[in-house]
């Protein structure tokens, strides 16, 4: 039979000792999830309600956050409803749709931060010209780009790998991702690997932005002591931020695509879930905390 023509299921992972553990677990990603929400929510509250941070800067990061709770959604839900149920299959429409959700979060991510590296830029390299060129329909314009280009991406990423023949059913990830369900065909992955290396160029030339700012920022540093400080304050978070979700996402590349079955099933496990903690628990906090206009407004403190 057709399997394009009715809706496949997939097995996914089973969590270790889930009959053993099924309640902690739950416990454990529920609470993760509404932590997500609560740190992610209040920075962005904050900085839509106190007009001192309707600035380039704080919008980006504001954006970064939505993003942060929209790629979480995409898995916490659906893991919290397995754990209750004790049922871990999906169906291909509905394993196309997580796929998508958390790949263009990812991708929406990288975006972000290459936009908020090119602010930090021009704010401490060219003060004098910040907001001339940081108008609110540049900002409006970089925001978009930022959702567009990682939203085209990710759709036809996410048809490319489930219109397809499969003669496997099993899926080794607690949730889907594109090159999981392309290793299930019984075709070629070749048109695949040919788009994932067009996106990678695409997103490496985003990279290469990076390290040019950060290059002039470090050049402009060592001529001015207020430069120096204006580094550390607000651009310490976003190198921090960057090498948190960098690091992820080349352990979720090499979890997929090269296996990891002479690993412990505990870093498995981790392996397979850094994406969906540590940059949306993280982004939020490193801001909150680092950056001092942020910080007395998110976590108030009362004078004595």
């Amino acid at each position: 039979m057709d399997n394009k023509s009715y809706s496949l299921m997939f097995t996914l992972m089973v969590p270790k000792d889930s009959n053993s553990f099924r309640h902690i677990y739950f416990t454990c990603f529920l609470f993760l999830y509404l932590l997500i929400l609560l740190i992610n929510f209040r920075l962005v509250f904050v900085i839509i309600t106190e007009n001192s941070l309707h600035e380039p800067m704080y919008i980006f990061l504001a954006h970064l956050c939505i993003n942060g709770v929209y790629g979480a959604s995409g898995f916490y839900p659906k893991m919290l409803s397995d754990l209750i149920l004790d049922s871990y299959v999906i169906s291909s429409h509905m394993c196309a749709l997580q796929t998508f959700v958390i790949y263009s979060s990812l991708l929406s991510e990288f975006t972000i931060l290459t936009v908020m590296s090119y602010d930090r830029y021009v704010a401490i390299c060219r003060p004098l010209d910040y907001h001339s060129k940081l108008t609110k329909s540049t900002c409006l314009k970089l925001i978009l780009f930022s959702w567009i280009v990682p939203n085209c991406c990710g759709i036809p990423a996410a048809l490319l790998a489930n219109l397809r023949t499969f003669c496997k059913y099993h899926i080794d990830k607690l949730y889907c991702d594109n090159w999981s369900v392309v290793k299930l065909s019984c075709i070629s992955s070749f048109v695949n690997n040919v788009y994932g290396y067009i996106i990678g160029v695409m997103f490496v030339s985003c990279s290469f932005i990076v390290v040019l700012s950060y290059i002039k920022l470090i050049a402009a540093c060592k001529a001015s002591l207020e430069n120096r400080r204006k580094f550390w304050q607000t651009c310490l978070p976003h190198i921090i931020s960057l090498i948190n979700f960098t690091f992820a996402f080349l352990f979720d590349v090499m979890y997929s695509r090269y296996g990891a079955n002479d690993i412990p099933e505990s870093l498995r496990h981790f392996l397979a879930l850094e994406l969906v903690i540590v940059p949306p628990v993280f982004n939020p906090l490193i801001y909150g905390l680092k950056i001092k206009a942020v910080r007395r407004r998110v976590f108030p403190t009362k004078k004595l």
